[in-house]
């Protein structure tokens, strides 16, 4: 595995990620989901990501739940919450009180416990905002972010999913408090979805921050979608698949072509052009199982 700093830290991370959104039935049980994070560990990635609404795929009221099966496979060996950096999320909706999502200080330090307590351990190495607040001040979201890391349960702090503009907003607030700010952001981009060229991903080079792709391969529209629809039928496909094919389907034809043309699997190929991308320090992969993480090392 080769392993990089995280943006400008002297922080370093395995140039790919464990994305563990899909660890929650009925996508991956916990036996499966124990058993990648096992192969995981022993294949070198030592960076995993998660969030404290993961698990909502199940039930509503299951967020939450994927934090817990990561708790749990900690809690079987404490040595591994050593060998890994661990990363979650605060903001989505977590319950049914008026407080119980956004950025406002008192979620932040509510989520923040809730989220140590599931994960089983006593701090978070990176705690990411999962979205913008345009409803909190940016005095109140540093204020509970300080004290958490001036409490030791937090380490760094990052962002999912904000633009150019709310980087610099946050990176200007952060400086006025001397704080080290964002030093991360993790986005959506893939080959089909490049937004974050022009804008986002040019700010994070400048302010010094990683760059984390999510859905590095369109949620599997990016593995050879054409071919696998074409052999197993169009029944296999997500319900949301077909109408994007036909939208995307001269550019999935090209990319296919492709990479029958270097001999390579499309999802290889997609995750090789991402990690040659200036900025870029760890897409995040969502195995289902064993043998899809396997084939991501390559």
């Amino acid at each position: 595995m080769e392993y990089t700093h995280l943006g400008r830290l002297a922080l370093k991370v395995s140039r790919l990620c464990l994305g563990t959104m899909n660890f929650n039935p009925p996508f991956v049980s916990q036996e499966d989901s124990f058993a990648i994070m096992d192969a995981a560990l022993e294949a070198g990635i030592n960076f995993f990501d998660t969030a404290n609404v993961y698990g909502f795929y199940y039930s509503e009221s299951q967020s939450g739940l994927t934090e817990e099966i990561i708790g749990r496979w900690l809690a079987q060996n404490p040595a591994r919450r050593r060998q890994i950096v661990l990363a979650t999320k605060v903001y989505g909706k977590m319950g049914e009180a008026p407080n119980d999502q956004g950025l406002s200080a008192y979620h932040i330090r509510q989520a923040c416990e809730d989220s140590l307590r599931r994960l089983q351990t006593d701090h978070i190495d990176l705690y990411q905002m999962h979205h913008v607040d345009r409803h909190a001040p940016w005095e109140e979201v540093w204020q509970a972010m300080e004290t958490l890391i001036q409490q030791g349960k937090v380490i760094y702090v990052g962002s999912s999913n904000f633009g150019a503009r709310h980087i610099a907003r946050a990176q200007c607030a952060a400086a006025q408090r001397n704080l080290l700010g964002l030093v991360s952001e993790q986005s959506l981009y893939n080959l089909l979805d490049r937004q974050v060229e022009l804008e986002a991903l040019p700010a994070c080079r400048e302010y010094g921050m990683g760059f984390l792709p999510w859905s590095p391969l369109k949620s599997g529209m990016l593995a050879g979608v054409l071919q696998k629809s074409a052999d197993q039928g169009r029944q296999t496909l997500e319900t949301w698949m077909p109408e994007l094919i036909e939208k995307r389907r001269a550019a999935l034809q090209g990319y296919e072509d492709l990479c029958r043309q270097l001999g390579e699997a499309p999802a290889l190929v997609g995750l090789a052009w991402l990690l040659h991308q200036p900025g870029v320090t760890a897409p995040i992969i969502g195995p289902r199982s064993v043998e899809q993480l396997h084939s991501s090392l390559r």
